[in-house]
């Protein structure tokens, strides 16, 4: 896919910034980490690197037709959030363009009121806040979001919201300033339109962290996972999003740029993968030759690059067809992505760690804790059951009326 003009500066820019900041970082910031008593206190690294990116016009690159953002389709910011998944815990942030904020952004922009826009959005796009997305609870299969049963509640001039979330992304972030949490406004209503979203600032009275939440013992400082209680936290009727029973509505206009976002950042992940593999099969010798004239592990080698094509190309078709005929209709393409992108990468991530040996496993290469990242995102944004089963409905749907007709005659 040919990008435009515009998309492809700003990849050149983006490239120039990987190599010349991003990647030399990568190590200096972990060691500020390894180093500090809190692991939530954000290292001033990232804060330069932020700084360098605003410099050079790598900002808010997601946000289509905003005066503050890029104002690329989804099919021009693909590309560029391949580059940015290379350094998934460095590069997005850098360019204030990494999950969840994207996504709260964007339901901000896209649904927010004015008064909702100046006091959560404006910080946001300027990099001066964070926050979190609380839909996921510890004690229902929140795959079926119907099932959600924190509640949002009318009292007078605030709604009063209990409940508890788990794997609140960003909530242990100290810069993290509010939280777009979902719950049953009206379980008597239709089964989609019980749900809604209200904006719950972090220091509201009633919600506490239970505890961080690690994957496969990677705590992701400074940004991290939360378990979150809200115990009769009152807000104001003023922060609930777009109106009562509209949950669902804005949970779909959510998901479906952040879907693409994720997997094209898998789609980066898997690229560095194979390329530290080849690298590696190069220098190591075993058995008298190197790795890289194992016929095996060539013939590994080729399928990589052939399934790492192949998810980009899916996914570059869902992202034009995000863009020719919006979220709903793309839907189908929407879920084949999200269930092939975490699977490939998984696949590239898994062949790298046997390649690099018992350095695959350890600390010494980004390989480890980019497979424990990527195995989260078949559960992240629906897990593959539910995306396959929305797919075999859609194709089943195709023949609907044919089989009707058949058995009519």
């Amino acid at each position: 896919m040919t990008l435009t003009p515009r998309a492809e500066a700003l990849k050149g820019t983006l490239l120039r910034f990987m190599d010349e900041c991003v990647y030399p970082a990568e190590k200096p910031y972990e060691a500020v980490l390894a180093k500090q008593s809190n692991r939530f206190e954000v290292p001033a690294l990232l804060e330069e690197l932020k700084a360098e990116a605003k410099a050079r016009g790598l900002w808010n690159l997601f946000l289509p037709e905003s005066e503050h953002g890029a104002g690329l389709t989804n099919a021009e910011y693909a590309p560029l959030c391949e580059v940015m998944g290379r350094s998934p815990f460095l590069a997005p942030e850098a360019c204030n363009c990494s999950a969840p904020d994207t996504g709260n952004m964007e339901v901000l922009a896209r649904y927010g009121s004015s008064d909702q826009k100046s006091e959560w959005l404006e910080p946001l796009l300027e990099g001066r806040i964070r926050s979190c997305f609380a839909m996921t609870e510890p004690a229902v299969a929140s795959s079926d979001a119907t099932n959600i049963a924190c509640s949002i509640d009318r009292d007078g001039d605030s709604y009063v919201v209990n409940g508890r979330k788990w794997w609140t992304t960003g909530a242990m972030d100290p810069r993290c300033a509010v939280a777009i949490v979902m719950g049953k406004s009206n379980p008597e209503a239709s089964r989609h339109r019980q749900q809604s979203m209200i904006l719950v600032p972090m220091n509201a009275p009633g919600l506490s962290i239970v505890r961080s939440l690690s994957v496969f013992g990677y705590d992701e400082a400074p940004h991290g996972h939360a378990e979150i209680l809200l115990e009769n936290v009152r807000v104001p009727v003023a922060n609930l999003l777009l109106g009562e029973g509209r949950g669902f509505e804005i949970a779909q206009g959510r998901l479906g740029p952040g879907r693409i976002h994720h997997c094209m950042r898998l789609i980066g992940m898997a690229e560095r993968a194979l390329e530290a593999t080849c690298r590696r099969a190069i220098e190591r010798v075993a058995f008298g030759k190197t790795l890289a004239e194992q016929g095996a592990l060539r013939h590994k080698v080729a399928q990589c690059r052939i399934a790492i094509d192949q998810s980009r190309l899916l996914t570059l078709h869902a992202a034009a067809r995000m863009d020719a005929v919006g979220n709903q209709v793309a839907r189908a393409e929407i879920a084949m992505i999200k269930v092939v992108a975490p699977q490939m990468a998984l696949d590239v991530l898994d062949f790298a760690i046997q390649v690099h040996g018992a350095g695959g496993v350890s600390p010494d290469f980004p390989l480890a804790s980019f497979w424990a990242g990527a195995r989260t995102l078949r559960l992240a944004d629906g897990p593959d059951e539910v995306h396959l089963e929305s797919l075999a409905k859609m194709e089943f749907d195709k023949y609907g009326a044919r089989r009707t007709e058949r058995a009519v005659h």
